[in-house]
């Protein structure tokens, strides 16, 4: 199953916030931020970190993508 943070980029354009201004308000590295904009996988540590930080649930932030079948 893949994840599309889609909606957290939505988020950012519209609280007018950059990359770095999310990764200093969540205190997360400059290598999450880059899986989070390529959809790669991140830890539940980073994902409360981001909610938290955005007052926000993962929902809010984050899509569940079927799998595409070979």
């Amino acid at each position: 199953m893949a994840v599309s943070y889609k909606k957290l980029r939505h988020i950012l354009v519209d609280r007018n916030m950059k990359k770095k201004d999310l990764e200093a308000a969540a205190g997360i590295t400059h290598y999450q931020m880059y899986k989070i904009a390529n959809d790669k996988d991140i830890t539940t540590d980073v994902l409360g970190a981001i909610c938290t930080a955005l007052n926000v649930e993962p929902n809010d932030i984050m899509d569940f993508l079927p799998s595409e079948k070979t």
